[in-house]
């Protein structure tokens, strides 16, 4: 158009010039018409169409150990484990004077009410108790030597399922399997085809898979993300790749719906490329199913989509290459047993929303690889989740609030027996709906044919059993109401619950049960879960509640709950990490393996977040935390640079608390359990086994005799005037430094 605009760095500088045209970055999405002066604005998107909008500022944590060590969901009364004295209850936080100066504690109740006060620069020592039931759980005496013994027990059993798992390691690393690179150009254009932006957890998870499958050992990778947030395409870049190799890939589903949605999919995503996609289900029909089984021997078919049939003897593969398996909870251990015949020497995806509790402990362990999608895609809202009783009143208006928005309804009666009488019901209920009912025991033709009318809205009320659980996308449909909730496990009703809210539009859930005083202890629980976990990205944290209220199952055994339910899931991961750690580097201890993370830092300062800062307890909780278990400066330094964002520049008390935890990065790795400084000098106590030369401790105490002082082998004290604030610091650091050198 030969229209030269005029470039400025700001708006102030365009108005204070005589140009016509001009381009400038100025913080406006919508356009806009002045009469005086003269100008019309038209923003980007006027120019260049409609723009994805920008990702909502999330810290999505995709580290599972980081995400159970999170204290966001610690509620008074919540069970507790600390490293050093065994299961508490947390009853809040508290200031305490101390020499002086104020220090904010948080206490912890044990057995016969005796409290615990943790100062919060130690709360990486502190774990939420995951493992068993929270309300039953015994707590341990302070004192006694319950605890240590329990400790003791679970580091054994740690250091055997550390053995046995590096020995798992060893054979899946020396079993050959096959490499399949990404082909570079090619790749590229089929990402360029997915139509929507990939967030950054989908785009890490991709990264992760495609470099398991560039290697030669078998891939065995668990992908954990809620409903609806994009684990299908990640399936679909491995398969894409998996296909351009020259491999088969087996896609197995739960039920003959999914089977055919994701056959849907696969065919549309993959129209525009030469891979032949084919499905196994009994909505195919015998003929069809043995003309597919035929196309797979011969190596005709490079995608095959299918039910449990395809983990059948009669089913054979020619050059199968990657398994991916959808909604891995849905599949009992028999059909694992037959997949692990399937997957020696194959690459195996699992994706999961809500993984089952030995899933999610191998995952944990390290015997399967974890990848987490926590991000939820830009512009979905968060399902709203009630626990209501059956109301006549309150169901029709839930129904009538979707319809009159132009909305779909789902109605979850999972008994196949009276589910007409029900759609009669509510029909009857709410005249204004048009209701249909499917189940799994209607003909395949006919099952069919409700689900494509449900999906092209010509009826507006659903009422299905959980057949409709797994991967059917109607985006239309925004309310669903569970009757009897309180009969399904927590992972199918946050399955069942990802049916609704697909879109931009907010969605409803309504578990109905009939009374909630007479439900079974577990049952409530389940519902209280699935009540107060209703964020999005919510499924891996219910995975853990999952394991809590189930047992987590030993890894490599047939117990429910084993060694787990003694110390917390938590603390096992970390006694089995450190276990394996040993056992790797050539160390076969006798006790426990020792935790260097253990360290006190007491300067004799104010180093906390103070009320007037940042107001709210259980955000103050959550922060201490993160502080706490930073394991570098960096990290330390990100979380600094948030606190200015979220409550402005930080005061001296925070200062400190950042400049503790600093020398505390320090002091972990020479072995010093505690380090105290205070107007006239202090004391380091070492471990056990401290990680610095002798020798330099006698250097130090040669060179300045006035200054240092060895008592026993554990205790180094120094003597000299040190006032408060950053001469303490300076001087500490220094010392600290000299001993590492």
């Amino acid at each position: 158009s030969d229209i030269r605009p005029g470039i400025f760095d700001s708006w102030a500088a365009f108005l204070n010039s005589d140009v016509r045209f001009a381009l400038c970055i100025a913080p406006l999405e919508k356009a806009v018409k002045l009469t005086d002066p003269d100008i019309i604005i038209l923003p980007e998107a006027r120019l260049l169409g409609a723009r994805a909008p920008a990702q909502r500022k999330r810290r999505a944590t995709r580290d599972a150990s980081a995400i159970l060590r999170d204290l966001t969901d610690l509620t008074l009364g919540s069970a507790i484990v600390h490293q050093d004295h065994g299961v508490g209850r947390y009853i809040g936080l508290q200031h305490i004077q101390i020499h002086g100066q104020k220090t904010e504690f948080l206490t912890l109740e044990y057995a016969d009410k005796t409290k615990l006060f943790v100062p919060v620069s130690s709360l990486h020592l502190v774990h939420r108790y995951t493992g068993a039931d929270g309300n039953s759980v015994p707590l341990h005496r302070l004192g006694s030597e319950q605890w240590e013994k329990a400790r003791k027990r679970a580091a054994k059993r740690a250091r055997d399922a550390a053995a046995e798992l590096l020995e798992i390691q060893a054979k899946r690393m020396a079993n050959e399997g096959v490499a399949m690179p990404t082909p570079v150009e090619d790749y590229q254009r089929f990402c360029d085809q997915f139509p929507f932006e990939e967030t950054p957890d989908q785009a890490q998870a991709i990264e992760q898979v495609l470099g398991d499958m560039a290697t030669p050992v078998p891939m065995d990778r668990v992908v954990c993300g809620d409903v609806g947030f994009g684990k299908t395409e990640v399936a679909m870049r491995a398969a894409f790749v998996a296909a351009q190799s020259g491999r088969q890939v087996a896609v197995l589903v739960p039920t003959t719906l999914l089977a055919q949605q994701h056959y849907q999919n696969f065919s549309d995503r993959f129209a525009d490329w030469p891979i032949r996609i084919g499905s196994i289900s009994r909505l195919g029909g015998t003929k069809a199913q043995q003309a597919t089984m035929e196309d797979m021997a011969n190596g005709k078919l490079d995608i095959v989509i299918g039910t449990h049939r395809l983990i059948q003897k009669d089913v054979k593969f020619k050059n199968l290459g990657l398994v991916i398996v959808d909604e891995e909870h849905r599949f009992g251990v028999r059909h694992k047993e037959e997949l692990k015949k399937l997957r020696a020497n194959v690459d195996l995806v699992t994706l999961t929303a809500t993984p089952i509790p030995r899933t999610l402990n191998m995952s944990l362990a390290g015997l399967r690889d974890l990848s987490i999608i926590a991000t939820p895609p830009v512009e979905r809202l968060a399902i709203k989740t009630q626990v209501v009783e059956w109301n006549g009143t309150l169901i029709r208006e839930a129904c009538l609030r979707e319809i009159k928005r132009g909305g779909q309804v789902y109605f979850l009666h999972n008994r196949v027996e009276d589910i007409e009488r029900i759609s009669r019901e509510l029909a009857k209920l709410v005249p204004e709906a048009t209701v249909q009912f499917a189940h799994g025991q209607m003909r395949e033709r006919e099952l069919e044919h409700v689900m494509l009318d449900f999906y092209h809205q010509r009826f507006n009320l659903l009422v299905c059993t959980t057949i409709v659980e797994s991967g059917i996308d109607v985006p239309s449909a925004n309310t669903i109401l569970i009757n009897r909730a309180d009969r399904l496990g927590l992972a199918q009703l946050h399955q069942l619950r990802g049916r609704v809210g697909r879109s931009h539009h907010r969605a409803y859930a309504y578990m109905i049960v009939p009374d909630y005083k007479s439900l079974t202890k577990d049952a409530q629980q389940r519902l209280e879960a699935i009540e107060s976990l209703g964020e999005l990205g919510a499924g891996f944290l219910l995975a853990t509640q999952d394991m809590e209220i189930r047992g987590a199952g030993e890894l490599l055994g047939e117990d429910q709950s084993g060694q787990i339910e003694a110390v917390g899931i938590t603390m096992y991961t970390d006694l089995l990490e450190r276990a394996k750690r040993a056992l790797a580097t050539g160390e076969l201890p006798d006790g426990e393996v020792s935790d260097t993370r253990s360290c006190e830092i007491d300067m004799g300062v104010t180093a906390l977040l103070p009320e007037e800062y940042v107001p709210d307890i259980h955000s103050r909780l959550v922060l201490y935390k993160r502080i706490s278990a930073a394991e570098n400066n960096a990290e330390l330094k990100e979380l600094q640079v948030e606190l200015i964002d979220r409550f402005g520049l930080l005061p001296e008390a925070a200062q400190q608390l950042f400049a503790t935890t600093e020398l505390k990065l320090k002091a972990q790795p020479l072995g010093i359990k505690k380090l105290e400084a205070g107007d006239q000098g202090g004391r380091l106590i070492f471990n056990a086994k401290p990680n610095i030369d002798p020798v330099k401790i006698i250097q130090l105490i040669q060179s300045e005799p006035a200054t240092y002082k060895l008592t026993g082998t554990e205790k180094l004290h120094f003597s000299k005037p040190l006032e408060a604030g950053k001469l303490r610091q300076a001087f500490v650091e220094e010392l600290l430094k000299k001993l590492a050198a």
